[in-house]
């Protein structure tokens, strides 16, 4: 065999054996994430949506979740902005100047039962009607979401009249729960969900203003006695899912689109569905501890009522005067609030 023919042959075998190996990605991006690896939404949300990136782009996109974050909880969306971490997720009410002034929409009392439907509505009513985009400048937004109707964990201590609140130490995620709170009599501390183990088993808190999934998640079944429930939910917490806007210029249109048909809309269900799941097992959890789960009495509901709408009327009144039409997007979003 002449020398041409070899060369043209070991030329053909490696080609054939390039074609059978699989294509390494075009893109990995490091998405910073702060809650536990074990978290519901990590499990039941950011890790499929992940998986889920990689598949409709045919690999040439990939996700790496990352097991620590490159920074603290309220950092996140400034890393994503400044390009620290490609993506990141949080809560908006983690920020404490006004730049998510309109994101507040999904953090107000009575907003649904379910954190599907909730979260389902607070991406369609933020992009819709209160352009979500200009308020995370810097960014391409791929997902908003909520969690389950925000409850009262508390240990101790029980609502049955308006003025049980006086000296109640709880702990807030910021924003409108925390005004919510204080309104009615409490003294808010902020913190973010993974030091609220420490400070409810040190005493520095009497409770929290959180979901029912941290029963189980954040493992307080052992250290809360009393839940108060109200309908629609005592809050919400609005969550951004969002990517470097340079990093997301760098993707080809092609896989822009393919990435955005299991991100928007699709990843609020996603995020919605694991907080479903996760209140559930947190009700169980309370159930089989003997914490006592009750519903607002009517006093008290009354009392978050009033304290409630001047805190919506002030909200609507900004965002009017941004040019945004907030009665009419705070009604899509309050599916749930009890008549007055």
């Amino acid at each position: 065999m002449n020398i041409t023919k070899r060369a043209f042959l070991a030329g053909t075998a490696l080609a054939a054996t390039l074609s059978a190996m699989p294509a390494f990605a075009e893109t990995e991006l490091v998405l910073s994430s702060w809650l536990p690896p074990r978290h519901p939404l990590v499990v039941g949300a950011i890790k499929p949506w992940a998986e889920q990136v990689e598949e409709v782009t045919e690999g040439r996109v990939t996700v790496r979740v990352l097991a620590k974050p490159l920074g603290a909880p309220p950092a996140h969306f400034d890393m994503a902005r400044d390009g620290v971490a490609d993506i990141t997720y949080g809560l908006h009410s983690f920020t404490s100047d006004d730049r998510f002034l309109r994101s507040r929409v999904g953090q107000f009392s009575f907003l649904g039962d379910d954190a599907v439907t909730t979260s389902t509505n607070f991406w369609n009513v933020y992009t819709q009607d209160l352009d979500a985009a200009g308020e995370h400048e810097g960014t391409h937004v791929l997902g908003l979401f909520t969690h389950g109707p925000g409850v009262l964990l508390s240990k101790d201590r029980n609502f049955a009249a308006p003025d049980d609140f006086g000296g109640f130490k709880v702990r807030t995620p910021g924003g409108y729960p925390a005004d919510l709170m204080n309104g009615v009599g409490a003294t808010t501390l902020f913190m973010s969900s993974g030091e609220v183990y420490e400070k409810l088993t040190r005493g520095v808190i009497d409770g929290l203003c959180m979901a029912m999934d941290s029963v189980r998640a954040f493992k307080l079944d052992k250290h809360i006695t009393d839940v108060m429930t109200v309908p629609g939910g005592l809050y919400n917490t609005s969550w951004f899912l969002v990517m470097n806007e340079g990093k997301w210029d760098s993707i080809s249109a092609e896989d822009q689109e393919a990435i955005m048909t299991v991100s928007g809309a699709a990843f609020s269900e996603l995020a919605g569905n694991a907080w479903d799941e996760a209140d559930a097992t947190g009700y169980d959890a309370t159930s089989k501890a003997g914490i006592n789960v009750y519903p607002a009495d009517e006093a008290v509901l009354a009392q978050i009522q009033a304290v409630a709408s001047p805190l919506e009327e002030a909200w609507v009144a900004a965002v009017t005067e941004q040019g945004f039409d907030g009665a009419a997007a705070l009604a899509a979003m309050q599916t749930a609030k009890p008549a007055q």
